[in-house]
């Protein structure tokens, strides 16, 4: 056992070295870092006082708000394990999450009674039920989370912890079968916070300001994590989708200095006029990660914003501590000083290999699973051996992505392995061409998955959808490939969708995309 400094002492810390500036911010409201901490205090005591402790998992399923920043801190305080969902999943995909994490607590916002209701019926350990932001759904529902605040006294010390015990579940999207719980620990997370500091946004202090574009279940909390250890301020916008005309007004008001994204937010947000009406000359750090970003969105969010986009590549089994492009390494044009494709170098203290079938290391310009070790890496997956030991094969982490090195330790990624297919005999790698066909500027999203062909095994099929209702000549496309990609890589054809199916988590759900190709006439 080695005794380690629980989380919440980030918070606490924070609240003490600078208890008057603004920790969260929504619209008119400012919560203070003194307030924040005297609520996840009074939090902590209150849910304490209903038997929840050091072990017990709490399930949140709630939009951004104050509400659900502090149930991350108030569950750290007590030696708790939060298991955030995202608010996208249905009913029933969150019961599958509630029963799986045996959470002691469910805590759900007021707007999301089937969610209740459905995580309710599926797990019997469910001992408490706390709603947010509505009393009017207290009672036998359950208390309301500002009414525990309000009736209880502050809770003064976090709770002992030791470097591994576990402070979040974080579940995987789940786009191939069911997710599956990482294990987070304090020990890890303390690593993970202090490499977000280093790696990607270096200098980062109380001045800075933040501003919270995507959901605190996910990246976006790590993200927010990081800014509370440094006591920069957290802005949450009024929205609960994107509104990028809202976005780009908060940044001008705010002076915000950097977010978190993904690949698809940032090209929304570069691509709305408001990006051109308000002032973000503010930005210091517009950091993107969760896909490899098409090289044609990249570029045009440079010519937005200027080189203050920040990649990094890392799973949620990582806590996103793979690699980091830095600002120096985004380029406009293509320059043969920064390699164009690569999501950057092996992050301060994380070791990455190119590994063959039989975990052999693989040379420089080789293609092979990317794996990685580090203290970053994460405990393991929840009563989950078979996928440990899967997971865990010859002393690295597997991440399941396809990709090659460079001589100078740039990582290249092909793609996933489950997306690979073989054509006569070849292996083709969808992302490269799903990268050449978004450079064509009427289509907005690109998906290629390998089908039965009878004399090929399999052929790829590219899925398009087309950015604001643009036409799109197939035709033209196909013949764009021509010098660009081997005739062994090319799709067979090429169809056009309104949209893509997407999971609970945003990401493209390629065994649906085959589903639905599969299933036409």
């Amino acid at each position: 056992m080695i005794p380690t400094s629980n989380l919440a002492n980030l918070l606490f810390h924070t609240a003490q070295r600078h208890p008057e500036r603004p920790g969260l911010l929504r619209g008119d409201r400012v919560w203070s870092w003194a307030e924040l901490a005297d609520r996840v205090r009074r939090a902590a005591a209150a849910l304490a006082a209903k038997g929840v402790g050091k072990g017990d998992r709490v399930l949140v399923h709630a939009t951004n708000g104050n509400a659900l920043f502090e149930t991350m801190w108030a569950a750290w305080t007590l030696g708790a394990v939060w298991v955030p969902t995202n608010v996208r999943l249905t009913p029933s995909e969150v019961a599958y999450l509630a029963q799986s994490a045996k959470a002691a607590v469910h805590i759900i916002g007021a707007t999301f009674p089937e969610h209740a209701a459905a995580a309710a019926a599926a797990n019997p350990a469910q001992r408490l039920n706390i709603v947010i932001a509505d009393d009017r759904l207290g009672g036998e529902r359950g208390p309301s989370w500002d009414e525990l605040i309000r009736e209880a006294a502050p809770q003064p010390i976090p709770a002992d912890v030791d470097r591994d015990d576990p402070c979040w579940l974080f579940y995987t999207s789940g786009t191939t079968g069911r997710p599956k719980a990482g294990v987070l620990t304090h020990g890890q997370m303390a690593f993970v916070t202090l490499s977000h500091l280093c790696d990607l946004m270096p200098g980062t202090t109380e001045r800075d300001v933040s501003l919270v574009v995507a959901p605190l279940s996910h990246g976006a909390g790590i993200h927010a994590v990081t800014q509370v250890a440094r006591g920069a301020a957290s802005v949450l916008t009024k929205s609960e989708t994107l509104d990028c005309s809202e976005a780009w007004r908060l940044v001008e008001r705010h002076r915000v200095t950097n977010m978190f994204t993904v690949p698809t937010i940032l090209t929304m947000l570069t691509r709305d006029a408001g990006v051109d009406r308000h002032d973000h000359s503010s930005l210091r750090y517009v950091i993107y990660a969760g896909a490899p970003m098409f090289r044609a969105d990249q570029q045009h969010a440079l010519r937005k914003l200027g080189r203050v986009l920040v990649q990094y590549f890392g799973l949620g089994e990582v806590t996103g501590n793979i690699t980091v492009l830095p600002p120096h390494l985004h380029a406009v044009e293509d320059d043969l000083d920064i390699p164009v494709g690569t999501c950057g170098q092996a992050r301060t203290g994380m070791e990455i290999a190119i590994l063959s079938p039989d975990g052999a290391r693989l040379a420089a310009g080789q293609t092979g699973e990317i794996g990685v070790r580090g203290p970053a890496v994460f405990l393991g997956y929840a009563d989950n051996p078979e996928a440990n030991a899967q997971a865990f094969r010859h002393g690295w982490f597997h991440t399941g992505d396809l990709g090659h090195l460079d001589e100078r330790g740039f990582l290249f990624i092909t793609g996933r392995a489950s997306d690979m297919y073989i054509s006569g005999g070849s292996n083709v790698y969808p992302r490269e061409i799903e990268e050449l066909l978004m450079l064509n500027p009427a289509v907005a999203e690109a998906c290629v998955v390998g089908m039965p062909h009878p004399k090929w095994g399999e052929t790829g099929v590219a899925v398009v959808v087309p950015r604001d209702g643009a036409p799109i000549d197939t035709a033209a496309m196909m013949a764009q490939l021509d010098g660009c990609l081997a005739r062994y890589k090319w799709p067979a054809r090429i169809e056009v969708w309104d949209a893509l199916p997407k999971s609970g988590y945003g990401k493209v759900v390629k065994a649906d995309v085959k589903r639905l190709l599969a299933e036409q006439p």
